[in-house]
């Protein structure tokens, strides 16, 4: 899918939103009208897996590699959300970094890969720097649970965040719902109002022929980030790379 397609897959995806509740995270209107009551997203740990060799592409469309015109196995998933600061306020210019197995359980990570093989065609790894209302967009698979070197995971995805060229934040998006979420390690290990902050539901699109799905999950982040004078990104963590998706 070329970079215009997937723009106008997304502004496709948020009009078929329009008729439902979905539309409102990307309306300003009545935004912040409770915004001192917002919670901050539960950290979690980075994990051991964040790519050791960065993928050809790292665009916000995990679902190809560059121009390939064949796409990853899996579910696929709009995920869209807001980095926002606990009174409401939206971060733009935040570095949002996303990166999951793909649906035989492998990471891109060298050592995270499954004795049994790969999709070579699902990216892995996929970077957004927010708009000016903190907005990020992925195209994805829904995750799915996995055991790796010998350890078992309920379905998650990796999510790190950057400011000024430094890593401000890391958690994961927890499918809500599931139930190997109550075997998982890391979940057990977070309290119940913690817990809540990474649940996300995963819809699906009306009208969708290929049974697409969407998932909203905002993060609120639960300390102040100061900006560059120029409103830019500057040194740190792959930011000599990072460029605002072509709209």
């Amino acid at each position: 899918m070329s970079k215009s397609d997937l723009f106008s897959a997304r502004r496709q995806f948020l009009k078929s939103l329009g008729a439902g509740a979905g539309l409102a995270l990307f309306d300003t209107r009545g935004l912040f009208a409770e915004a001192l009551a917002l919670k901050s997203t539960a950290s979690t740990t980075e994990g051991p897996f964040y790519p050791d060799r960065m993928p050809l592409d790292t665009d916000n469309d995990l679902l190809t590699i560059n121009d390939s015109i064949t796409p990853a196995v899996g579910k696929i998933t709009h995920l869209t959300g807001r980095v926002l600061t606990m009174t409401g306020q939206p971060i733009r210019n935040a570095f949002v970094e996303i990166w999951q197995v793909d649906s035989s359980g492998s990471y891109v990570h060298t050592k995270g890969r499954q004795p049994t093989g790969h999709d070579a065609n699902f990216q892995g790894y996929g970077r957004f720097l927010t708009d000016s209302k903190g907005q990020y967009y992925f195209r994805t698979i829904k995750p799915i649970s996995y055991t790796l070197i010998g350890i078992f995971r309920t379905a998650h995805i990796h999510f790190a965040i950057s400011r000024n060229g430094k890593r401000v934040f890391t958690t994961q998006l927890l499918v809500k719902g599931l139930e190997e979420n109550a075997r998982d390690g890391i979940v057990k290990r977070l309290d119940a109002k913690a817990l809540d902050t990474l649940l996300v539901t995963f819809n699906p699109i009306p009208g969708s022929r290929i049974g697409e799905l969407a998932a909203t999950f905002d993060l609120v982040l639960g300390k102040t980030l100061e900006e560059l004078e120029d409103g830019t990104l500057g040194g740190g963590v792959a930011i000599s790379e990072v460029q605002r998706p072509k709209r």
